[in-house]
Order: structure tokens, then C-alpha cells, then sequence
């Protein structure tokens, strides 16, 4: 079973689930309060690895996130094993399983600087990166069978397509200047991670005018890909690019009006937490326009001949 490639890939999908999970129970610590639970790193206290009856729930409610990590070292242990059994994708499987004791460190750094906001926004966004190697990684596998997995950027991209292709790219910068911008709003914000005492400090940024600044990008965001629905659609680029950026419409809408329902309900916590799940799909729905144009985005046409059959792309 190791050597089929069915299960490469299904590894490197649950990577990408279990770091999409490690961000929403990041979101449940800070949400609870629970950020001090375990006031000190590696171990929960001073003397004790796990938490203690001084600690009480929310001292569980962290340790367990950190636990959480473990999950995930099992799982991208298991893909860089098969990855080099199978001699496919070895490299990116390395990355995803380095990036975690790196997460570890700056979410260890996290806690000893007391829930710096600047610290807790780098944590969130090495998350986005790790989200990006493994979704990259599946992408891969998923379409080992048609293009390869060393296949360039731009295969099967014509003259006129490079327009969509560099209009996705400029999408995905603009949503991760959104990304950072929503760090910001956070640590702005009053979900410092632990209400409990005064050692939790925020960035000193007024969170209204934060909120307008983040607002802003993302307004120019849904109309990048507004653009971008209408140039691929215009340039008659094959129905699984139009699908792909008309999900990532879809998903910016739904995640502006959460945004917008959040603020002006003076962002209760379940409320956040869906925000942070809508930031998580954003994102990998941006990443599946980006590699929706790396593939051959025209579908070809076969016109049938009594003594031939051409294929016209």
C-alpha cells in the first residue's frame, strides 16, 4: 500500500487538513483566553510538563493545542517516508515536516514574550505558509498523471492567457497583504489571548481605523477578482479555471460580510473563529486559481475526420 501513489496523496491532503486544524484551535486558545494557560515553553509551568490544577482549563485548552502538533509531525513524518519510498516530491515533503518544529519555536516564542501581537500575527502567517507547501505538494501528486510534477509555471499558457495569469498572481498578493492586515486588526483588537491578567499588551494601533485599512484591501481584493472572473471568462479559458476563480469570489464575498457582520457585533468569539476559518479558505482558494493556470487552461477541441481525427487546442 505504501508504494501506491493513492497514498502519497491522501497524506499530503491530510497535511494540508491538520494545518488548517492547528489554525483553528490556535483561534480557540486565543478566543478562551487561554493563551497563558501554560505560561511558559516547552513545558506547560515552571514545574510541571503538563498542566496543573493551579492551570485548570484553560492551561488544558492550550496544552492540548500544543499537542496538536505532534498530530502533525506523525502525519508529515509518514509523507517525507512514503515521499522517498516512492522517490516523488521528496524536497516539498522535507519542507512541510521542517516547517513544523519551526511553528513549534515561534509558538514557544509566542508564550515566553507573553502573546506579543507581533509574534502571534508571524505564527499565524508561518501557518499560511506551511498550508501553501502541503497544498502545493498535494496539487502535485493530483496532477502527476497529466502534467508532472516538474512541470513549469506557465505550461499550456498561450500569449493572450499570460494576462490571467499575471492578473492571479497579483490576486494572490493583494490577498496576502490582506492576511497580514487582518494580523494587525487582531492585535489591535481585544482578543489578546489572555484577558486574565495585565501582562498582555497589544500594538498600540487604533483597531477602528486598523479595521477601515483592512476593509479597504479587501474591497480591492473582490475587485481584482471580479477582473479576473471576467478576463478568464472573456478569453474562454477551460471551465475549471472559471470554476476556480468564481469559488474564490465566492468565498472573499462570504468572508467580507462575516468581517463586516463581526464588527459591527463588536466581534464575538464564534463569529471570530469562522473569520479565521474564512481566512484559511481564502487562501487555498487562491492557491487553486494560481495552479488552475498552470495546466493547459484551453480545452481542446477534436474535430472527426472519416480517415483522421485532429486535435486543435
Amino acid at each position: 500500500m505504501i508504494r501506491q501513489p493513492a497514498t502519497l496523496r491522501w497524506l499530503a491532503f491530510a497535511s494540508v487538513v491538520a494545518n488548517v486544524g492547528i489554525v483553528l484551535t490556535g483561534g480557540v486558545v486565543r478566543l478562551t483566553s487561554s493563551g497563558l494557560g501554560c505560561p511558559t515553553w516547552p513545558t506547560c509551568t515552571d514545574s510541571s510538563l503538563v498542566p496543573t490544577a493551579a492551570t485548570a482549563g484553560h492551561g488544558l485548552i492550550e496544552f492540548s493545542n500544543r499537542m496538536l502538533t505532534f498530530v502533525l509531525v506523525v502525519i508529515a513524518v509518514s509523507t517525507l517516508v512514503v515521499a522517498v519510498l516512492q522517490r516523488r516530491e521528496r524536497a516539498l515533503a522535507t519542507v512541510a515536516l521542517l516547517g513544523i518544529p519551526a511553528q513549534a519555536v515561534l509558538g514557544g516564542i509566542t508564550v515566553l514574550t507573553e502573546l506579543n501581537p507581533w509574534a502571534v500575527g508571524c505564527h499565524f502567517l508561518l501557518s499560511m505558509a506551511l498550508i501553501a507547501v502541503t497544498y502545493t505538494l498535494w496539487w502535485r501528486l493530483d496532477h502527476a498523471a497529466t502534467e508532472g510534477s516538474d512541470a513549469a509555471p506557465d505550461d499550456g499558457v498561450g500569449a493572450s492567457d499570460r494576462w490571467a495569469v499575471l492578473l492571479s498572481r497579483i490576486v494572490a498578493v493583494a490577498v496576502l497583504a490582506v492576511l497580514a492586515l487582518g494580523t494587525v486588526v487582531t492585535g489591535s483588537g481585544p482578543h489578546a489571548g489572555d484577558s486574565r491578567n495585565g501582562r498582555v499588551h497589544r500594538n498600540g494601533f487604533d483597531p477602528a481605523a486598523m479595521s477601515q485599512l483592512h476593509a479597504d484591501a479587501v474591497m480591492i481584493l473582490i475587485g481584482l477578482t471580479i477582473g479576473l472572473l471576467i478576463l478568464v471568462v472573456a478569453l474562454r479559458l477551460r471551465s475549471s479555471v472559471v470554476a476556480a476563480v468564481k469559488w474564490l469570489l465566492v468565498i472573499e464575498l462570504a468572508q467580507g460580510l462575516i468581517g463586516f457582520v463581526q464588527y459591527f457585533t463588536h466581534l464575538p468569539a464564534l463569529l471570530v473563529a469562522v473569520h479565521m476559518l474564512g481566512a484559511c479558505l481564502v487562501w487555498l482558494a487562491t492557491l487553486r486559481v494560481l495552479y488552475a493556470l498552470r495546466a493547459p487552461v484551453r480545452t481542446p477541441v477534436t474535430l472527426e475526420h472519416p480517415r483522421a481525427v485532429v486535435a486543435v487546442s
